[in-house]
């Protein structure tokens, strides 16, 4: 699931609309006019990033509001987590270890 929702994310006009509609819901009209692209265009993203569940949408008469949905967000959230954790641990380590050599540079320049 998560490369599927990578992959979605990973193309520029796709992440402006995940952008947007951070925002709030939109219709595929506001969108094509907010971002300047052709509605093909929007339509095809929106396919692809609602394949890939980051989004969903209500009909209503001829239109499509689209909005984001919360579980691929936490989903990946969780997943770069262990990430955070690795770099934050070995960011203390290297905070450490420069106290050390600034110790250790004092201790010499005391002498």
């Amino acid at each position: 699931m998560k490369t599927k929702i990578l992959r979605a994310l990973a193309e520029p006009s796709r992440l402006q609309i995940i952008d947007l509609l951070r925002e709030g819901p939109l219709t595929v009209g506001e969108i094509v006019d907010r971002l300047h692209i052709r509605q093909p265009q929007a339509s095809k993203h929106l396919r692809v990033l609602h394949e890939a569940g980051v989004v969903e949408f209500n009909a209503e008469a001829n239109r499509r509001i689209y909005k984001l949905r919360s579980e691929p967000f936490k989903e990946l959230n969780s997943w770069l987590e262990q990430y955070r954790e690795l770099w934050e641990e070995r960011f203390e380590n290297l905070d450490r270890y420069f106290q050390e050599l600034q110790k250790d540079g004092n201790k010499k320049n005391d002498n």
